[in-house]
């Protein structure tokens, strides 16, 4: 369990409180809007309104006593820069604020924060990526040019085994997990691991030998 002060209740903030909450995390919310605080008191274990530009304010919130800081201010950038410096100048021990341009993520690495989120961008990546194809049905970025994908089992290799098909060695991609029935099999996959009809298969590797291998 972490402590996490989450600045910032728009959507993504409260999409944010939600899963937090999920994962059992103590959450301290702070935004200057009632309405949006009132709206993620279910999720939280504090809220405060208030104005994070304000080094008296944040201060009142103890921000090194929180594992995490997080800045999902998305409607004004200046505010986001303000308040990512001053938790930083505050001793926070990591802050990690919301981005929507890289221009922008320079500027907040310059000025307090440990690292950058582009919810917009990476949502964007991924949208394209998964509907640009019939046989992808989910996608993980791993940021160096690799990646995992969850791809549909091709029709030829239904049937066949992990050794028959060497795709490690054919293609540089790595086979993680199966999927069937929307479950992932928990049985330690090895060369005999025959691939059933109508599944899914989580694999890893560089974004070319993917397309390469699955013909995306």
């Amino acid at each position: 369990m972490k402590t996490i002060l989450l600045i910032g209740l728009g959507r993504f903030g409260r999409h944010i409180a939600r899963k937090l909450n999920e994962l059992n995390h103590q959450v301290m919310a702070v935004d200057q809007n009632e309405e949006r605080v009132n709206a993620v008191l279910p999720y939280v274990t504090n809220a405060q309104i208030g104005n994070s530009t304000s080094e008296e304010f944040l201060s009142s919130l103890g921000v090194r006593n929180f594992d995490v800081c997080i800045v999902a201010i998305g409607d004004n950038f200046q505010s986001s820069l303000e308040t990512t410096s001053l938790l930083k100048e505050l001793g926070a021990p990591k802050v990690v604020a919301r981005a929507a341009r890289n221009v922008q993520a320079k500027f907040l690495l310059r000025n307090g924060a440990d690292e950058v989120v582009y919810p917009e961008k990476q949502m964007a990546i991924w949208t394209a990526i998964r509907f640009s194809s019939d046989h992808i049905a989910d996608y993980v970025s791993l940021g160096d040019d690799h990646a995992i994908f969850e791809v549909t089992v091709p029709e030829g290799w239904v049937g066949k085994s992990i050794g028959q098909l060497d795709i490690r060695k054919r293609y540089n991609v790595n086979l993680l997990a199966i999927k069937q029935g929307g479950k992932f099999s928990m049985t330690v996959i090895t060369p005999d691991t025959l691939l059933p009809a109508n599944s899914t298969i989580l694999v890893l590797g560089t974004h070319r030998n993917i397309q390469k291998c699955f013909h995306i």
